[in-house]
């Protein structure tokens, strides 16, 4: 596995600062050694040009993926999977990472409408969820054109029946799929505050010598519930998980993430110079002579990996279990028998949330255009309206809504907001003609308007 070093998640509103401190890194303890950047949001044929300089200087770029949604119960997408393997070989990157969530459910498996949840939801950790896991996971490594790494993820909710602890998952599908991992953290941390799992035990069950890199991120309390929310310092219970990790194993690589409320180049370099220092004075002579692990096997279970099981019938399980809670967090419909009624109105909320901040970056227009009520409108919006085909139609069918209610009321404000609409609308296929003719009576009633 290539060592990494230090690193840092690529933001377009950070890059200035990303490319001095990736200037004096490159191993020498100082700086910046690597970025991740996520997948989505670059071109492999039009790449950022800050990311391009740092490429012609050597600076490895790992494309971290988030819409896989490797733990749902569908196969995964060969249009997505194509994506990835694309932008792995446009940033010339030495692996790929995605995460151990579902991200949308229904479709033919439940006979339902597909639902996009907006953001990473836990999978339940039980046989049927690992086993369609694990073939997804073995599509997917067949379709990449370098490793794959699985992260970890943070959780508000817990499923009820789980039948293995998080770090006996990560293991199993480690051991049966030869995936390397992405441990992050914060998100032990996270899963530690919301549903009380020990962060010390699940280390004690991790495969750590398959770890690729490790995460390391902020976030804050709230009510007892801890939210990562990736726009906050790194808390010190998060650096002393890393520390008892790095006491255990010398990961390839560590990097630090930030998405939002960016703060000064200088608080940057002083969190990344903590987490060295963490990291220097967590490391063992033990730990530092321990190279590569007993499941370092490429990108592929070796021959004489156990057979994979049919998983038709636990897909059809899983999905069924899955559209449910979703359908609950974002549709309104009845909770799962099992699940924990706050806490689900507590994920309902914090997905209603993401999608506007998300669909305020996608759009940016909207939320220029009505102002201080664009959040309100939005959250109310969310409120039996799941999201259907990502945040670009996420925006439009919002726009749509509170135009075909005759909002907002103010008729110039609304002017603006039915020419963004029919400016982006666009003509749509005649081979979704049933769409077609919803599109163009929708067009009619505005153009009327």
């Amino acid at each position: 596995m290539k060592q990494l070093g230090t690193g840092i998640g690529w933001r377009p509103e950070i890059a200035d600062a990303v490319e001095r401190m990736a200037a004096v890194g490159n191993g020498t303890g100082a700086g910046v050694d690597w970025v991740e950047v996520v997948a989505e949001n670059v071109c492999p044929s039009h790449l950022p040009e800050s990311l391009t300089r740092l490429r012609e200087r050597g600076v490895t770029v790992v494309p971290h993926g988030v819409s896989l949604g490797l733990g749902g119960a569908d196969r995964p997408a060969e249009d997505r999977l194509r994506a990835l393997a694309e932008r792995a070989e446009a940033l010339g990157a030495p692996l790929v990472t995605e995460h151990i969530a579902f991200v949308r459910a229904g479709g033919p498996l439940t006979a339902s409408d597909v639902l996009e949840a907006g953001h990473l939801l836990p999978v339940p950790r039980t046989r049927d969820a690992l086993d369609v896991l694990c073939e997804n996971v073995r599509a997917a490594q067949a379709a990449l054109p370098v490793p794959l790494a699985l992260e970890n993820i943070a959780a508000l909710i817990s499923w009820p029946g789980e039948e293995m602890t998080e770090g006996q998952f990560l293991y199993e599908l480690a051991d049966r799929t030869g995936v390397r991992l992405l441990i992050d953290v914060a998100n032990l941390h996270t899963n530690h505050v919301n549903r009380g799992e020990d962060p010390s035990k699940a280390l004690d069950e991790l495969p750590v010598e398959a770890i690729a890199y490790v995460h390391v991120a902020g976030g804050f309390e709230r009510d007892g519930v801890w939210h990562d929310s990736h726009a906050h310092p790194v808390s010190q219970p998060v650096l002393d998980i890393l520390a008892d990790l790095v006491s255990r194993v010398t990961p390839p690589g560590i990097l630090l993430e930030r998405d939002e409320n960016f703060p000064e180049p200088a608080e940057l370099e002083r969190e990344l110079t903590t987490i060295r220092d963490t990291v220097r004075r967590a490391s063992s002579a033990e730990a530092a002579q321990d190279g590569t692990g007993a499941l370092e096997r490429g990108t592929a279970p070796g021959p004489d990996a156990d057979p994979a099981p049919s998983t038709g019938p636990a897909r059809q399980r899983l999905g069924l279990a899955q559209a449910s809670l979703l359908s609950a967090l974002v549709a309104g419909t009845p909770v799962p028998e099992g699940f924990d009624r706050v806490r689900l109105g507590v994920q309902g909320r914090a997905l209603g949330a993401k999608r506007a901040d998300v669909v305020a970056k996608v759009a940016p227009e909207l939320s220029e255009i009505l102002g201080e009520s664009y959040r309100q409108a939005f959250l109310a919006y969310t409120h039996g309206h799941p999201m259907h085909g990502g945040y670009r139609r996420d925006a439009l069918d919002f726009a749509e809504h509170l135009l075909l209610a005759g909002r907002p009321e103010d008729a110039e404000v609304r002017r603006q907001l039915r020419q963004w609409w029919l400016d982006r609308s666009g003509p749509v296929p005649r081979s979704e003609r049933p769409t077609a003719r919803l599109a163009r009576a929708t067009r009619r009633v505005l153009l009327r308007r």
